[in-house]
């Protein structure tokens, strides 16, 4: 998915993978209004108590970045109970004047650092602000085409998730989407926590359960009641939406897991700390050389020029037919610098315990 962006603007015939970059009006913009010495209020966060892990899957039907399993060992930490909202973005931003990466030009300088040599130049028209869109075909498509069904779209941002005459009334308890890595860091800033690593996001998602295929049990919809926020039908073209949603879903729509967390698995994937590596637990297990100090922090076979974060979960898009990432162990890579409709986050927090809720 990280791909998208640089597919779509410069189109297959470059046969190039990357992504946008974008240079903030200050480019190491970061918000850092809560001082180091104050605590974040606990209100709205679980306690997650950490123990081993067995990470990923050896599932012959699992995705290949996500073998072998290996086990690890989470510390315990305070999470968010939800992703973070409209309604919660929009405080950050009344609050602090914040444009999102998004929201800015794209920098020519930056993206031409994760191209292909002498890729030509866009105009500054194709450098104009804008993010990408889920846009379902009206008919089945080749699934081998995601130009399909996702577009660029000039003016898509975190205010106007499907373009400039969306909006988000109605919308303001539903995660907010088309936000970059940095973003995301911002925002932590301002609230005192920060981004959950891979191991701690899969930890919390699995809800003690340790093992299993999805994160309430072996299976996906258990007496036939749909316990996550995804695609149900054709897709690209046509979801059912028998789960009750047909794009993002408002947050707590479904039951939470053993640890108290909602939406882990569905609704949008989740961005974590880590850079991907999809030799990442190949490596773990020793199968694999660990990528030598000074190389690039992240590792994907199809696109040699990434510069991506995990994400986790899945999101209203996976469906049985194309995607079957409404897992914990299931494992992507976001270009780091850009957003898309179907991607938000969460935050947690290294606090102790035992102090009353904030």
């Amino acid at each position: 998915m990280n791909t998208w962006t640089a597919l779509f603007l410069y189109g297959l015939l470059l046969a190039c993978f990357g992504c946008i970059s974008k240079a903030a009006e200050n480019p190491n913009q970061r918000i850092t209004s809560i001082s180091a010495s104050q605590i974040p209020s606990k209100k709205n966060m679980v306690w997650i108590p950490g123990g081993e892990l067995i990470m990923g899957s050896d599932d012959p039907n699992a995705y290949a970045a996500e073998k072998p399993a290996v086990q690890v060992r989470v510390e315990g930490f305070w999470m968010e109970t939800t992703e973070v909202t409209n309604a919660q973005f929009q405080k950050f931003v009344e609050a602090t004047g914040y444009k999102t990466v998004a929201e800015r030009p794209i920098s020519w300088e930056e993206l031409k650092k994760q191209l292909p040599p002498n890729t030509p130049k866009l105009s500054e028209e194709e450098l104009a602000p804008g993010s990408m869109v889920f846009i379902a075909p009206n008919r089945p498509v080749s699934l081998n085409d995601i130009s399909a069904w996702w577009q660029w779209v000039k003016g898509a941002n975190w205010r106007h998730p499907e373009g400039p005459e969306s909006d988000l009334a109605g919308r303001e308890n539903h995660p907010v989407v088309h936000i970059a890595y940095e973003d995301a860091l911002a925002y932590a800033d301002w609230v005192g926590k920060r981004l959950p690593t891979e191991a701690e996001w899969e930890f919390a998602a699995r809800g003690g359960l340790n093992g299993e295929k999805f994160a309430w049990g072996d299976e996906f919809a258990p007496g036939g009641i749909y316990l996550a926020n995804t695609f149900q039908g054709n897709f690209p073209s046509k979801d059912e939406g028998k789960d009750g949603f047909n794009s993002t879903a408002p947050v707590q729509s479904f039951p939470p897991n053993a640890y108290g967390a909602y939406d882990m698995i569905g609704n949008v994937w989740e961005l974590t700390s880590d850079w991907f590596d999809a030799l990442k637990h190949a490596r773990t297990a020793g199968k694999v050389a660990k990528l030598d100090a000074g190389m690039n922090p992240c590792y994907n076979p199809s696109n040699p020029y990434a510069m991506e974060r995990v994400i986790k979960g899945g999101s209203f898009l996976c469906a049985s037919n194309y995607c079957t990432n409404y897992r914990p162990a299931a494992r992507q890579g976001q270009a780091y610098d850009s957003g898309t409709s179907n991607v938000g986050f969460r935050l947690v927090w290294d606090g102790n315990p035992k102090r009353k809720n904030g």
